[in-house]
């Protein structure tokens, strides 16, 4: 492993030609204004890199992203929007993979989808809960979805609040594989070079 960061909200490393960025916001990993800049920096930092050859994004501890920072509601929005750092992952000219485990919820799944392809581990659990606060979800999920699932499973998806778990989300579609193991680094390292 090289090239390592500073620790911040989210922190990005070279492991050889990919960058890693891991998503480290205690105790869920959640979508605060600190995650979404250092999420966006780590981006940036792999476009102007020429020896980065993919983006590699994980979280830390048990969950890859559980979905907004509560702690943030009913405040001033900061600067980048969730929608500005999707759309940023998305257009990204290098392929950007996510691995999902544990909560991937929200704006977390979000994320997940403005990636070019997603690993799920056994323990994942994929939703957009937003409809059980009435909201709908914000940041690219209502087009994302339909295009990788369908209007109809989507729909459902985002109406009903419910999760899907790893293997269900692969069956669906949400998901491109399911892989082996507990330990997201690993098994994203594995996915992305193959």
């Amino acid at each position: 492993m090289t090239d390592k960061s500073p620790a911040g909200a989210a922190h990005a490393r070279r492991d050889e030609d990919i960058l890693v960025i891991t998503l480290d916001h205690p105790p869920v990993n959640a979508l605060s204004a600190d995650v979404r800049r250092d999420l966006a920096a780590g981006v940036l930092a792999a476009e102007a890199d020429p020896q980065v050859r993919a983006i590699l994004l994980v979280g830390a501890g048990k969950n890859f992203i559980a979905g907004a920072d509560i702690r943030e509601f009913g405040k001033p929005p900061k600067p980048p929007a969730l929608p500005d750092v999707c759309n940023q992952i998305e257009a990204s000219a290098k392929p950007v993979v996510a691995v999902l485990h544990g909560a991937a919820l929200g704006g977390g799944l979000e994320v997940a989808l403005a990636a070019h392809y997603r690993l799920a581990l056994s323990t994942a659990k994929l939703g957009l809960p937003e409809v059980n606060l009435g909201l709908l979800p914000g940041a690219g999920g209502t087009q994302r979805t339909p295009r990788l699932i369908g209007a109809r499973a989507a729909l459902d998806l985002m109406l009903s609040g419910k999760h899907l778990s790893a293997d269900a989300a692969l069956k669906a579609g949400l998901v491109d594989a399911v892989g082996e193991g507990d330990d997201a680094l690993a098994a994203g390292l594995v996915y992305t070079r193959r």
